[in-house]
């Protein structure tokens, strides 16, 4: 009862103490003070899309609240980036359609384009990064991009490059989405610290020389955010990527009898 009383007054801090991604905290607090305006006037609220640290600390501490429900879409099963939509229980009874997804298409045969330069090309025509999804990459034939349906006749309108390559844009339906389910693999290595340098090298089995180029190149990434130090220390829980080689998570941590550090990774 006094938990529920200290929420109802609006006192923040309490439900704030427990986020775990102090990087997290100022979104989360807005995100907080959206929820108390959908329970008070019974609306729906949407959020932009979220990174998976905001979106997982949120949910933690929208469940703490009474009376309000908040459902999460990226468009497709496994999206990283997800849209929150959040109301009164009684008003929020089914899922929202608030993500849209769009083609682009384009012969992109003799000039491949990475996730980089389809972000590059949307973020050029002034659309905020918030306001765009997962970019599911299609190979030769393009990408799909997910994003705000109030956008989608702008981007599709104004889209025509991607690099050097022209592109036309057409809207899709989520169901019409093309991506590969992950495929996960287990495996131990024995390393002499938790720098991020030596596990990541370990774990996409690429040379330290190469992983440190990857860093410095702001290629690598620890919970979403992109890593300047290779000496960045990882902890159980952490989860890596390398843009174009996938991510790995840290499992369970163990030292050795000659001081070293055995971690499993999947």
């Amino acid at each position: 009862l006094c938990h529920i009383a200290q929420v109802i007054k609006g006192d923040n801090d309490v439900l704030l103490k427990g986020v775990g991604d102090k990087s997290a905290i100022e979104e989360v607090k807005h995100i907080l003070d959206t929820a108390r305006r959908a329970a008070t006037r019974r609306e729906v609220f949407h959020t932009d899309f979220l990174t998976p640290p905001v979106l997982k600390e949120s949910m933690i501490v929208l469940q703490k609240l009474a009376d309000v429900k908040a459902v999460a879409q990226g468009g497709y099963p496994q999206a990283e980036r997800c849209r929150l939509s959040i109301g009164h229980s009684e008003v929020l009874t089914n899922d929202p359609n608030v993500v849209a997804a769009i083609n682009i298409s384009g012969n992109f045969s003799f000039q491949p384009c990475s996730h980089g330069d389809f972000l590059g090309a949307i973020l050029g025509k002034g659309i905020a990064r918030e306001k765009l999804g997962d970019i599911i990459l299609q190979g030769e034939k393009g990408a799909h991009v997910l994003i705000v349906p109030e956008l989608v006749d702008f981007l599709m309108s104004t889209l025509d490059k991607v690099a050097n390559v022209s592109v036309s844009c057409t809207q899709i339906p989520l169901l019409a989405l093309e991506y590969e389910p992950p495929r996960t693999q287990s495996f131990k290595t024995v390393e002499a610290s938790l720098r991020v340098d030596a596990l990541a090298s370990a774990g996409f089995k690429i040379s330290r020389s190469k992983l440190v180029n990857l860093i410095s190149n702001g290629d690598v990434r620890v919970n979403w955010t992109t890593v300047t130090k290779n000496g960045t220390t990882l902890k159980t829980g952490d989860i890596v990527s390398v843009s174009g080689k996938g991510r790995l998570k840290i499992g369970e941590i163990n030292s050795t009898k000659k001081g070293k550090v055995c971690c499993g990774t999947h």
